[in-house]
């Protein structure tokens, strides 16, 4: 609105030069008024700019910030991995490594045992030794392996130890076999120096003296042991020497075949450890068919009795078919009954009465009622 409108719009008179100084100062101020609006547009338009510019400063601010936060989030995780990775690494090493000395250990102390048992083992040959060169406890020895051959192979009462025979001399061990074959001697001592002064011989002089000097007590030992053990009428016709070494059997077999013939015509006959345990088993076998030839009647009675449980048993067994066959027979009335009792129940539940009466047969002491 200018200032002339409004002069116009008073009820005054425009000429008049005070209406016309008032409407200059009017004028002026409305100036003044629109030129101030305009400079607040302006001040307001710079505050929302630098409002914008301040809030996308600070939204940079925070975005970078965030970028901030997350590569420190990111690189602590890193760390972390790297660190739970090491910590892994660490753990499978040190448990590797434990594992490792706890094999090293078990090895070592499985070094110490059979070092001990080494240094046993060497304690043991020289006991042995020290046993072998008495003639005493040589022979104690070869009783002991021969107890042990004896005692698995056959039972126990079928052998006797330090058994007196007829002629007041004693055996080391007496098998007691059926008739006719009687009781069987065996003996134990073994003359063993000639044999080992066989092994340490030299020179071929040495060898050849050491064969002729265990020849010839190999076949003195044979002789004593016919000559004690074989007692006609009392023993069997035989003799067993027992040879406590397969060593000196096999040295006896390669290079004195002549001795050992001469031991099987004085009916001496030489075992091992090994050949022993054969015998032996033959002669379970002979002791065994012995006692079932002295347990026959026994067994017969004992067969008789079983064949008499069996036929009871077939017996009643014909008596159990004979009742399953006859509750099959019922079993199988019953689901027919049933069927029917089924059918008829049907039509009742359908209303189609039938006053017609089916021919069906009677059963024993059931009436049947028709509908």
């Amino acid at each position: 609105m200018s200032p002339e409108s409004v002069l116009a719009a008073l009820p005054v008179d425009p000429a008049d030069p005070l209406v016309q100084a008032v409407g200059g100062a009017v004028a002026l101020l409305l100036l003044l008024l629109a030129l101030a609006v305009i400079r607040a547009g302006r001040a307001a338009r710079t505050a929302a700019r630098l409002a914008a510019q301040v809030e996308a400063l600070a939204h940079a601010q925070s975005r970078s910030a965030g970028a901030q936060a997350q590569a420190v989030q990111a690189v602590e995780a890193r760390l972390a991995d790297v660190s739970e990775r090491m910590g892994e690494s660490l753990s499978g090493a040190a448990a590797r490594t434990a594992h490792s000395l706890g094999e090293l250990q078990e090895r070592l102390a499985a070094i110490d045992r059979a070092q001990a048992n080494i240094e046993k083992l060497s304690g043991d040959v020289l006991g042995l030794q020290d046993i072998l060169s008495n003639k005493q406890t040589r022979g104690a020895f070869g009783e002991i392996q021969l107890h042990d051959i004896l005692s698995k192979a056959l039972p126990p009462d079928a052998f006797r130890w330090q058994a007196t025979l007829a002629n007041g001399k004693r055996a080391d061990c007496v098998i007691d076999l059926p008739p006719p074959t009687g009781p069987l001697a065996i003996d134990a001592k073994f003359p063993l120096e000639s044999y080992e002064a066989l092994r340490a011989a030299a020179t071929e002089a040495e060898r050849k003296e050491a064969a002729r000097a265990f020849r010839t007590a190999v076949r003195g030992h044979i002789r004593a042991i016919a000559e004690k053990y074989v007692v006609p009428g009392e023993t069997a016709d035989g003799a067993l020497m027992f040879l406590p070494s397969e060593a000196v059997y096999a040295e006896l077999h390669a290079r004195f075949g002549d001795v050992v013939r001469e031991g099987f015509a004085a009916r001496v006959w030489i075992v091992s450890p090994t050949t022993c345990m054969a015998v032996l088993n033959t002669l379970r076998a002979v002791l065994k068919d012995a006692r079932m030839r002295e347990q026959a009647g026994a067994i017969r009675a004992t067969l008789g009795l079983l064949h008499r449980d069996v036929e009871q048993v077939v017996e009643r067994v014909g008596k159990l078919q004979t009742h399953l066959a006859q509750a099959q027979g019922d079993l199988d009335g019953i689901g027919t009954a049933a069927h029917r009792a089924m059918g008829r129940a049907a039509k009742l539940e359908n209303f189609e009465l039938d006053t017609t009466a089916p021919d069906e047969p009677q059963r024993k002491g059931v009436t049947i009622l028709r509908p």
